[in-house]
């Protein structure tokens, strides 16, 4: 059987934490930062873990993760 394609855009958006559980970045950090405030902003810098229902399916999308 031949090795299993990996979906790009996914590898560059995910990483796997050491314990298997998948880590994200947060969206809304792009544009339109004036308004927003700082303590919003330095939240958005911070990652976070995907959820266990969302995780199984970039899994799929990860074969190698």
């Amino acid at each position: 059987m031949p090795k299993m394609k990996t979906k790009r855009g996914a590898a560059k958006r995910f990483k796997a934490t050491a314990s298997g559980k998948i880590k994200r970045r947060k969206g809304w950090k792009s544009h339109l930062l004036e308004w927003k405030s700082p303590k919003r902003r330095r939240r958005l810098r911070q990652s976070a873990l995907v959820s266990k229902e969302d995780a199984r399916r970039i899994k799929r999308l990860l074969p190698y993760l």
